[in-house]
């Protein structure tokens, strides 16, 4: 890998000394040291570690049912960040949150090769996007999570009743870089519906579930939805201040490339 650490390893690059203790690697001892204070030295090395990049990506209704533009960005995203971790010699994994567990479809990728190879299928998981997520237990309850290992992703518009901050709290607990990207359409960012309408629900179980509604839009109703929508993006860009972690809300009318190589700069993701 790439990436610098504070623990010594065995690259090219000197980093400090340390005195010999007995069972360490004779050939790493600094003879000149040795014939200027007749002690003997160790030469210590940085160490460079391949990191592991997770991707979550929010499989409920919301994300994607009858939404194929919001599918298709959203896999573009996922699939976007993948490439800039395997290019950047770290391993990579696409998590999908279905319900209250998070699938791994196909293990954990390294190398371009291995990432095209599953890459190459992900036009087929648009079907996917389909019910309810919980964010929370589907992450906390992922096997083989790690620890202090690299950069974790989760992909969502957020628009759930599971408390994805104890997710996040998890995720900074075991030390994780942690990214939240919020992908939302540009009617949810600016809805233009009025009159007499029906709101249906995508992830409700049916014609008689009680977030289905008949309603009359009018101004007061447009404004109140704004009100809701900057509070809840309020809402989690304070929670992510709080705890270090990056955020950043994106349209499916942004070009992706603008997301990678602007948004992911501010919040200091790239460099």
């Amino acid at each position: 890998g790439k990436h610098l650490v504070k623990t010594y390893g065995q690259t090219v690059e000197f980093a400090d000394y340390r005195e010999y203790m007995l069972g360490d690697d004779i050939r790493r001892i600094d003879w000149n040291l040795y014939s200027r204070f007749e002690k003997f030295f160790l030469k210590l090395f940085t160490d460079e570690r391949q990191m592991h990049t997770q991707i979550f990506i929010d499989c409920s209704a919301s994300m994607g049912k009858d939404m194929p533009e919001k599918a298709n960005y959203t896999l573009g995203v996922a699939a976007a960040l993948g490439y800039l971790s395997v290019h950047n010699m770290d391993k990579v994994s696409f998590k999908l949150i279905k319900g209250e567990k998070a699938e791994d479809s196909f293990g954990t990728i390294v190398g371009k090769k291995a990432f095209f190879n599953a890459i190459s299928t992900i036009e087929e998981m648009e079907e996917l996007f389909d019910g309810e997520s919980d964010l929370n237990k589907a992450i906390v309850g992922c096997p083989n999570l790690g620890s202090n290992d690299g950069l974790t992703v989760i992909i969502s518009d957020f628009f759930t009743e599971s408390d994805w901050k104890k997710a996040v709290d998890y995720l900074c607990y075991k030390k994780k870089q942690v990214l939240l990207i919020q992908v939302l359409t540009l009617d949810e960012v600016d809805p233009s519906y009025s009159g007499r309408v029906n709101l249906i629900d995508t992830e409700s179980a049916g014609v008689d579930d009680l977030r289905n509604l008949k309603i009359r839009i009018n101004r007061s109703h447009q404004l109140a939805y704004n009100e809701a929508l900057h509070m809840h993006h309020d809402d989690l860009t304070s929670f992510c201040a709080s705890r270090g972690v990056g955020f950043l809300t994106v349209r499916c009318d942004q070009p992706i490339e603008k997301v990678l190589f602007k948004e992911l700069l501010k919040v200091g993701i790239m460099a």
